[in-house]
């Protein structure tokens, strides 16, 4: 079982994660904002991750703290369950309708949400390289109590730990709240396509350079 468990405290935060990137989608959260628990869990559960977080953070000031503090503690999480990297397929492919949604992936090239009236492109590489392409056009700066410029604060903490390369890109949207739980299914099934085991090259790096 690739797992990896996360205890960091700061000044600001004090966070326990755990992760199960072999999981069934199983998610405990408590990252004390009801928006970002809502989405983390959809994360997990589309990803078929078992993720529990706990964060005990200075949100009597804001949530950004807390929401990059998890975002490092999630990277860290799953660039230490991944482990050596051998025998992963390291890209993603994946066409999934659900009524009015249509998750959209190819191999390399794209991942794809379609909530509602909403499309978002994602597309990841765990390339041991940190990169973050984000194209997210917001319409609103809140959902109930989080500021969604947060979204962005999470995921560079998330891609910077986790040492992965990820792009997403809104070709359409309206309604924020869809358009930042369409990103976050979108991420999950994305990783969750990368970091799955090809058995036909079960003990070999997917690079050329020998190392991830």
């Amino acid at each position: 079982m690739r797992t990896a468990e996360i205890k960091r405290k700061t000044n600001e935060t004090d966070i326990a994660l755990t992760l199960n990137l072999d999981g069934t989608g199983k998610s405990e959260i408590n990252s004390g904002n009801g928006f970002m628990d809502h989405m983390l869990t959809l994360f997990a559960r589309h990803g078929r991750f078992d993720l529990e977080v706990l964060c005990k953070g200075d949100t009597n000031v804001d949530f950004h703290h807390s929401a990059e503090d998890i975002g490092i503690c999630l990277g860290m999480a799953f660039k230490e369950a991944l482990g050596d990297m051998k025998g992963i397929t390291r890209y993603g492919d994946i066409i999934l309708p659900m009524d009015e949604t249509l998750i959209l992936c190819a191999a390399d090239l794209l991942n794809g949400v379609v909530k509602d009236e909403n499309l978002i492109l994602c597309a990841t590489d765990i390339s041991g390289r940190s990169y973050l392409g984000l194209d997210l056009p917001l319409p609103s700066p809140r959902v109930g109590d989080f500021d969604t410029e947060l979204v962005e604060e999470f995921l560079i903490a998330f891609t910077n730990n986790a040492r992965i390369t990820l792009h997403i890109k809104e070709l359409a949207g309206k309604n924020t709240h869809h358009i930042i739980e369409g990103t976050f299914k979108a991420l999950g099934r994305t990783l969750a396509k990368a970091v799955s085991i090809n058995p036909e090259y079960k003990n070999e790096i997917p690079s050329t350079k020998g190392v991830l």
